[in-house]
C-alpha cells in the first residue's frame, strides 16, 4: 500500500518542525517529504494531517518487558511460571506499541523469554515494538540484579559472561558497574564491577559488534565504565563536572530514566512498593535530578528511558518519560521529543534507520491529535495517539477513517 500523509505538521525528530507537509510512504519505507500534495498520484491512499502532527515511531532505549510494573515486580518475576511471565510480556508488548513506541532496547530478561518474544515479533506472531535485548545483565556476585542476572567475578568470568550472551543472541551487553534501588541490601552509589571487569565485557561486546550499556548510578562506577569504553550510563544519579567532561569527551549517552523514581515515590510505600526502594530513591532524588541539569546543560546526548516494567512504571504509558523530561529534566517540548526519537535511534546504533522523518528511512512514525509542543501531555493520552505505523503498516488507526 502506498500512503500519503497530506497538509500537515511534521516533528522530524533533529530539532526541527516542518508546516503544511506531505510524507510518502511506500514499501515501508519513506518515499518523499514535501510541501504540497498536488501532485500527488491518485493511486496514493492520502491520509489527512489536518490540526494533527506526524512524528517519528518513539524509542524506549531502556525497559524490562519481562517485568510486569507491579509494586514489587522482582517477587512477582521471582514467583510466577515462565509461562505466565511471557504472556504478561506479549500483553506488555502489545501496548507499547500501541502507544506509539515502535522500537524498544530491554535491559534484562529472564529464561531466555525476551528471546522468544523477540522471535514472535520479528515474524508477525504477535504484536510488539522492534526489540533490541540485552539478554541476562551481567553482575558481580551479590550485586544489583542478582536475582535475574549472571553473576561473574573477575574480568575471565565476565568475558565469559559477555560471550554467552552474544552466542544466545543478544544485540546489547548490560553491565552493572554499581548497586541500585530495587536490590535489598545494596547502595546505589557503591562501585561494583571494577575498570578491568567492565573492560573485558566492552572489549568482547564491541569485538561481536554490539553496543554496550551499564547500570551506573555512583560516581566512581561511571567513571569507571567510561574509562572502561562503555557506549550508554543508565540512569547516572551522582555525576560531577569531571564525568560530565568524561561523557562528552567519550561521547556516551545518557539515559537517566526519570520513570522509575517518580512513580515509586509518587505511589510510596502505601502502594506496597518495598520500604528499602523508596527509602533509597528519596535518598538518590535531588543527586539524579542535578545530574541530569548538568548533563543537559553541559551537551551530553540523553535519551529518553522508562526502566518500564519496575514499580507502577507501566508498559504502554512510556511516553510520559518525555513528559518527565520536560518537567523534571528541564528539556523543551522539542528536545524531549528528541530524546525519544533521534537521540534514542543513535544510542542503538539505529539512527541510518529510524529516529527521524526523513527519506529513505523505515516508516515508523506516529500521528497524534494537536500539537505536543504546545501541550506535551496529548503524548500521555491513548486516544490522542490516532494512528501508529510500524514498518510502513498503520497497526494501530483506520487510514480509512482519518
Amino acid at each position: 500500500m502506498t500512503i500519503a500523509f497530506v497538509d500537515g505538521r511534521v516533528i522530524v525528530g533533529d530539532g526541527r518542525m516542518i508546516e503544511n507537509a506531505t510524507v510518502l510512504v511506500e514499501d515501508g519505507k519513506i518515499l518523499k517529504i514535501g510541501q504540497s500534495s498536488k501532485n500527488i498520484a491518485k493511486d496514493f491512499q492520502k491520509i489527512s494531517l489536518g490540526g494533527r502532527t506526524l512524528l517519528p515511531g518513539f524509542i524506549d532505549a531502556h525497559i524490562h518487558i519481562c517485568m510486569d510494573g507491579s509494586p514489587d515486580p522482582m517477587a512477582a518475576f521471582l514467583s510466577e511460571s515462565p509461562t505466565m511471565t511471557a504472556l504478561k510480556a506479549a500483553r506488555s508488548a502489545c501496548r507499547t506499541l500501541m502507544a506509539g513506541v515502535t522500537t524498544v532496547r530491554d535491559m534484562g530478561g529472564k529464561d531466555g523469554i525476551d528471546f522468544g518474544l523477540r522471535q514472535a515479533i520479528n515474524s508477525g506472531l504477535i504484536p510488539g515494538p522492534r526489540i533490541l535485548i540485552s539478554g541476562r545483565l551481567i553482575c558481580m556476585t551479590g550485586g544489583h540484579g542478582w536475582q535475574v542476572g549472571l553473576e561473574a567475578n573477575g574480568p575471565d568470568e565476565v568475558r565469559q559472561a559477555a560471550r554467552e550472551q552474544i552466542k544466545a543472541g543478544a544485540d546489547i551487553v548490560k553491565l552493572m558497574a554499581t548497586g541500585g534501588v530495587m536490590t535489598p541490601g545494596v547502595e546505589p552509589g557503591s562501585e561494583q564491577f571494577t575498570e578491568e571487569e567492565l573492560r573485558a565485557g566492552v572489549e568482547e561486546a564491541h569485538k561481536a559488534g554490539k553496543k554496550t550499556a551499564t547500570h551506573a548510578m555512583g560516581t566512581r562506577g561511571i567513571q569507571n565504565a567510561l574509562r572502561a569504553g562503555i557506549d550508554s550510563i543508565e540512569h547516572g544519579v551522582y555525576l560531577d563536572d569531571e564525568t560530565v567532561s568524561m561523557m562528552i569527551e567519550r561521547n556516551s549517552f545518557l539515559i537517566p530514566t526519570i520513570s522509575a523514581l517518580y512513580n515509586i515515590e509518587s505511589k510510596g510505600i502505601e502502594a506496597g512498593i518495598p520500604a528499602f526502594a523508596v527509602e533509597k530513591t528519596l535518598k538518590v532524588k535531588p543527586f539524579h535530578l542535578e545530574s541530569i541539569r548538568m548533563a543537559r546543560e553541559a551537551g551530553v546526548s540523553i535519551a529518553a528511558g522508562t526502566d518500564a516494567g519496575t514499580p507502577f512504571n507501566l508498559h504502554g504509558e512510556n511516553l510520559r518519560e518525555i513528559k518527565l523530561l520536560v518537567d523534571y529534566g528541564g528539556f523543551s517540548p522539542m528536545g524531549a521529543i528528541e530524546a525519544g526519537t533521534g537521540v534514542a535511534a543513535r544510542v542503538l546504533g539505529l539512527d541510518e534507520e529510524l529516529g527521524t522523518v526523513a527519506e529513505g528511512k523505515v516508516a515508523d512514525l506516529v500521528m497524534v491529535e494537536g500539537n505536543p509542543l504546545d501541550d506535551i501531555d496529548l503524548l500521555l493520552n491513548p486516544e490522542s495517539i490516532c494512528l501508529v505505523m510500524q514498518r510502513g503498516k498503520i497497526v494501530k488507526g483506520d487510514s480509512n477513517n482519518q
